[in-house]
């Protein structure tokens, strides 16, 4: 796999014009969503190249990471000539990147492409490590290819436009990277103060932060060993998200990652001896910002259910990322429907429910 080049841009329209020169391509095109559209596409009316750009605007939100959006930009992709010489642009979050970059990956069986991440969460998650996909069937990123894009600019400009919880759902990534790597991470992370923020600040934890994302994608691109690291989470995150969806009130990604990171580190306690106190100083964190998920015991077989078709799984067996300290990962776990579920239970102690 072609290992990304990340930008840490102090001047967007410059960087971005010199980038964009910097690959070769016949013709430009960008896709937004209708939020990036309005609130992030001028601040690049200053790039030359973006001029003569054709833009494909999809709806914005989680739920609309669809075949029939993909298609979409299939369609304009062909309809405005598009070749396997020509350059994409995604501008936008998660959201964005993930369906911009399989549409990359898939048409003309691949064509060059450049994330440039406009909320938090893409700038850590989303944008950095060569996934792409589509949810499908209700079942989130269940479509999808390993398809990295040539370069991902990342600019704090983008993330002054961010709400509260926007930036919230990006931090919880940025603590998953944290407790997988180190205590003082990990540490720093939950001191940084949320309530009034320092963005010169944020945006060298930012840094840090894609560092140890990138350091684990360049040594497991496919995701056959140590990248299962980057899983802390997702697999009851994406039990909570993809349970949300079918119940039409989805929930940010970084939210359901951060309460699934509370049922997880209570299976590392269990299973792998993770100490009480971290887990119990980490709950505190992610119930203080992060609220709660509603669930009840009636929810638990869905849930389970949900987390047996993740796509980590190997046979009937649910497979779990876990920690027994921080900084030291543990892959490749399995657990009982039982402890699962005592693990439910811990949660919605733990969050009031």
């Amino acid at each position: 796999m072609t290992m990304q080049q990340i930008i840490k841009s102090s001047n967007l329209s410059n960087d971005v014009e010199k980038i964009i020169k910097n690959i070769r391509h016949d013709k430009l095109f960008i896709v937004t969503d209708e939020q990036t559209h309005v609130h992030c596409l001028p601040l690049l009316e200053m790039v030359p190249s973006l001029r003569e750009t054709v833009e494909i605007v999809i709806p914005a939100g989680d739920t609309h990471k669809t075949l029939e959006n993909l298609s979409k930009v299939w369609q304009m992709l062909t309809l405005n000539g598009a070749t396997r010489h020509s350059l994409l642009v995604n501008l936008g979050g998660g959201m964005v990147t993930d369906l911009g970059g399989f549409a990359a990956a898939t048409f003309k069986r691949g064509i060059k492409y450049i994330n440039i991440p406009t909320t938090l969460l893409g700038a850590v998650d989303a944008a950095v490590g060569g996934k792409t996909g589509i949810n499908f069937e209700g079942f989130k990123n269940e479509i999808g290819a390993f398809y990295p894009s040539d370069y991902v600019i990342i600019s704090a400009n983008f993330f002054r436009t961010l709400d509260q919880r926007a930036i919230l759902s990006g931090y919880a990534e940025m603590l998953k990277h944290a407790l997988i790597h180190s205590a003082a991470d990990w540490e720093k992370l939950l001191l940084f103060p949320l309530s009034d923020i320092d963005y010169k600040q944020l945006n060298e934890l930012v840094f840090r932060s894609v560092g140890i994302k990138r350091g684990i994608v360049e040594k497991d691109p496919y995701e056959k060993n140590i990248r299962k690291a980057l899983n802390l989470g997702h697999t009851t995150g994406h039990s909570f998200e993809s349970f949300a969806i079918s119940s039409d009130t989805p929930v940010p990604h970084g939210y359901a990652v951060a309460w699934g990171m509370i049922v997880e580190l209570y299976l590392s306690h269990r299973i792998c001896n993770f100490p009480k106190e971290k887990l119990l100083k980490t709950v505190r964190f992610i119930q203080e910002h992060y609220g709660a998920f509603p669930i009840t015991c009636d929810h638990y077989e869905t849930l389970y259910d949900i987390a047996g078709h993740d796509k980590k799984n190997v046979g009937k067996h649910i497979n779990f990322t876990l920690l027994s300290e921080i900084g030291n990962v543990q892959i490749d776990q399995t657990t009982s429907k039982e402890l699962f579920f005592e693990a439910l239970d811990f949660y919605r102690d733990s969050v009031g429910l």
